[in-house]
């Protein structure tokens, strides 16, 4: 398992305090592929750039496509668009890959055969070692998982501490990117509003 795939376990398990939406959690999980990336060496990050390392990138698929993808030559990618292109759909993307792995499963809520279904996680040992990862408070899954609004786990309820500052620059830009897609809704939500309104008249 990765960073990424614990990080979107969590997510769901079970049914945190609020809903992480998509598009929150497909930005997080990118950053949560770059940082495992830098852990095996596939990358590294040079300011706020991200640079080829070289070192292969971990026996994974997923992470694979991720290292497939990363700006090969000069000038080199900003994390912050690497969220924002990486992360695009990147939530259905673990999902379905998931769920092919067996962690994920789809029932059907309620007593119909056609009721509507709902992701459920499979009680495997993927999802008791990123729930024992989340309990244990490891810094670098707890901050991303702060980033999208899941608390909980370690000792406190203080933010996470990360004493690498590879990884607080990929958290930081995480947390940047989530509260510029957050701003997006509000915008149109607005817009909306507004527009009924025109609509609806005085």
């Amino acid at each position: 398992m990765t960073t990424a795939k614990d990080l979107f376990i969590i997510a769901m398990d079970p049914v945190p305090e609020h809903t992480v939406g998509q598009g929150d959690l497909s930005l997080a999980l990118a950053g949560a592929e770059l940082l495992d990336l830098v852990a095996a060496g596939a990358v590294t990050v040079e300011g706020d750039l991200i640079v080829p390392g070289g070192s292969p990138a971990p026996d994974d698929r997923l992470l694979g496509e991720a290292a497939a993808r990363i700006t090969g030559e000069p000038p080199y990618e900003r994390i912050e668009d690497w969220l924002w292109r990486r992360g695009r759909d990147l939530a259905g993307t673990y999902q379905d890959a998931l769920e092919k792995d067996g962690e994920l499963t789809q029932k059907r809520s309620g007593r119909l055969p056609f009721g509507p279904r709902r992701v459920e996680l499979v009680d495997t040992p993927g999802r008791h070692r990123a729930v024992a990862r989340q309990d244990e408070g490891e810094p670098v899954l707890a901050a991303l998982a702060s980033a999208v609004g899941i608390e909980g786990g370690g000792p406190g309820d203080d933010e996470p501490r990360l004493d690498d500052e590879t990884a607080t620059t990929v958290v930081a830009t995480v947390h940047e990117a989530v509260m510029e897609l957050e701003a997006v809704r509000q915008r149109r939500t607005i817009e909306n509003t507004a527009f009924a309104n025109v609509w609806r008249g005085p």
